[in-house]
This record gives C-alpha cells, structure tokens and sequence, in this order.
C-alpha cells in the first residue's frame, strides 16, 4: 500500500519551525556547551562532553531527518469542491453501532496525534472514510472484528470552532 506524503499547510509550518529552532537555536547552544565542557579538561570521564556530543548527534539526525521529509511533503488545502465529502484535512463525526460519537481529523503520517483526535490518512478509519459523505455507513477492520460507523458530521474546520 502506497503511503501518502500529504500534509496540512499547519503541519507543515510546525515541522519548518522544529527544523529552524533546532538548527539556529539549540544546536548552537549544546554546541557552546560541548566546546565548554571540552576546555575542561579530560574528556573521558566529563559527563557534561559526553552528553553534549550525544545531544548534537540526536539533534543533527533530526535536521537531516526534517530537512529530507520537508522536501518530500505535498501541502494539501482543503478545496470548496470538497464540501460534503471525506477527503484529507477533514474534521468527521462518527457514530457506532451503539451510538457513541467521535471525532476524527484526517492529516499526514507526520503530524497524526491520538491526543488531538487526529488521525492518519494512512490508518484504516481514515483509508475507510476518504471519498465518503454524510449518512454513509463504512466498515473498518480492526484486531477485534469489523466495526462499523455512520458519518453524523463533515467540517473542514473544527466542529468546536
């Protein structure tokens, strides 16, 4: 299966400031730190060099990292003709069959957060729902058996704003 490189222009601006802030901001501190630290002295038993250097190899695998998935990522905005229908970036109310209510937002692999109810594009619920609108009944296929749900509600903007 085809993984989606989509990603909200919010999503998208939040990974450029991690990828600024790190670059201009942290790295260069810890760096400060590491040079500190080196003029102490023996370096092999100096906590303060040891951690500092580990702490620039973690932060210049996440620039590597941010700058290569920034390049790769397509900004998705949502589009008047989707109104009415499932598509990604989309704020969708669902009811089981026993009548519980959620709430989902469909976003990229890069930003999902199970806090925020956003969900990938790529998980099951979102893959079921895409292209769907409301009164539709969708299956989805979980570890404990199909489940299924209604769509009560599409917004592309939060249901709470």
């Amino acid at each position: 299966m085809q993984k989606a490189n989509y990603i909200t222009r919010e999503g998208y601006l939040a990974l450029d400031r991690e990828l600024k802030y790190l670059w201009k901001e942290e790295r260069p501190k810890v760096t400060q730190a590491v040079s500190d630290a080196a003029a102490l002295g023996d370096r092999s038993e100096n906590a303060e060099y040891i951690y500092g250097k580990r702490r620039l190899r973690e932060i210049d695998r996440r620039v590597r990292f941010l700058t290569k998935r920034l390049e790769t990522l397509t900004i998705v905005e949502p589009d008047p003709r989707q109104e009415g229908k499932v598509f990604f970036g989309a704020w969708v109310k669902l009811e089981d069959e026993n009548g519980n209510l959620y709430v989902y937002r469909i976003v990229g692999a890069d930003e999902f957060d199970p806090k925020k109810n956003w969900i990938s594009i790529n998980s099951p619920v979102a893959r079921a729902l895409i292209g769907h609108k409301v009164d539709d009944e969708i299956a989805v296929i979980t570890p404990n058996g199909k489940m299924f749900y209604y769509i009560v509600g599409i917004s592309y903007t939060d249901f709470a704003s």
